[in-house]
């Protein structure tokens, strides 16, 4: 298949135009495939379905699922939909090797976050921009280096581990659990050490979360939030006005780290990560129960030795070391003037 031959992060069929890659976060249409139209898009979208999920598809309009490209080795995470009523689909290729974290170019701290036996870790940043890669190498670092029990609940189940001093079980919904809430209600009871929950969705996702971490457990999971201050107002906010407080006096004290990441384009070719990464100490743990969490870029900014970092500051230093463009750093930046200001001192 063309998108794993020429690293391709997503293939799109859309009716109207030609199928196309997304490459170094650029679409790139194939010039040598016909334009598709509302037949061959749904011989390609029904193609990819087992009875079952065509029965879905066909009932609820849209789905979510994984894929294995026998040919060519390669595996999906594949989202098929409908457009002006013709079918459509965006299919993510997950890459078969899971790479670790100096191979991905992450900050070593996240090494530290591998060895915690409690608590909650949230991986934040716009979709596609390797979260669920990001996890997963935390994942089977814990996997070879442990002698724990992992629990995911997916939907869709993306990388597969290889077991090997842990016990991995990889739970995907509507295959492995009737629904993610059904998922998440029975983790407890599966003797786990690690949880991961592939996406917060709901109050009743983040709730679990919370109680998993703070009954002794790691959990894992992404959140689709710029920032580590955008992250806890989103997660407060989920809950109605009457339970806001408990639920931000339970997120201060089962929060570890937030690591918000970019990939921006590499001058040299490819994507690079930058990162926000947000330690809780004690003074983030009072701006969570003062519901201040505007304040917490300055804490971060101050508290470099503990391993934090803006995300200003990271793609900073990005610029300096001639990695990324000024352009592209502005582009991906919350706050360009401040990132001029720190690049120009």
């Amino acid at each position: 298949m063309a998108a794993s031959r020429q690293g391709a992060s997503d293939l799109h069929i859309a009716v109207g135009r030609r199928p196309t890659l997304r490459l170094d976060g650029l679409l790139v249409p194939l010039q040598q495939e016909p334009i598709v139209t509302p037949e061959i898009a749904e011989g390609l979208v029904l193609g990819l379905l087992t009875e079952a999920h065509k029965e879905r598809f066909l009932k609820e309009k849209e789905l979510d699922f994984s894929y294995n490209h026998d040919g060519d080795n390669a595996r999906f995470r594949a989202n098929v939909y409908y457009q002006k009523g013709y079918m459509a689909a965006a299919l993510r290729l997950i890459q078969p090797k899971i790479r670790t974290i100096e191979e991905l170019n992450l900050p070593p701290i996240l090494h530290d976050f591998c060895k915690l036996t409690q608590g909650f870790v949230l991986l934040t940043g716009p979709a596609g921009h390797g979260k669920s890669t990001s996890l997963a190498a935390m994942l089977d670092e814990i996997n070879h280096t442990r002698e724990d029990h992992i629990i995911t609940i997916e939907d869709p189940i993306e990388y597969q581990f290889a077991q090997d001093r842990s016990i991995v079980s990889q739970r995907e919904v509507s295959i492995d659990t009737n629904s993610f809430a059904n998922g998440l209600r029975e983790v407890l009871r599966q003797d786990p050490d690690v949880i991961m929950i592939g996406e917060m969705r709901d109050a009743e996702s983040i709730a679990t979360a919370m109680t998993a971490a703070e009954t002794g457990h790691l959990v894992f999971s992404t959140l689709h939030t710029n920032s580590a201050a955008q992250t806890i107002d989103r997660i407060i906010d989920t809950f109605p006005a009457a339970q806001q407080s408990q639920v931000t006096s339970q997120l201060a004290a089962t929060l570890v780290a937030i690591v918000s990441q970019r990939l921006i384009p590499n001058v040299n070719g490819g994507r690079i990560p930058a990162h926000e990464i947000m330690i809780v100490n004690s003074a983030i743990r009072n701006l969570i129960r003062e519901r201040k969490a505007y304040q917490i870029d300055v804490v971060i900014e101050t508290n470099l030795q503990e391993g934090m970092i803006t995300l200003n500051r990271s793609l900073s230093n990005l610029v300096r070391q001639k990695q990324i463009s000024l352009e592209n750093a502005e582009l991906y930046s919350t706050n360009p003037a401040e990132l001029r200001l720190m690049i120009h001192k």
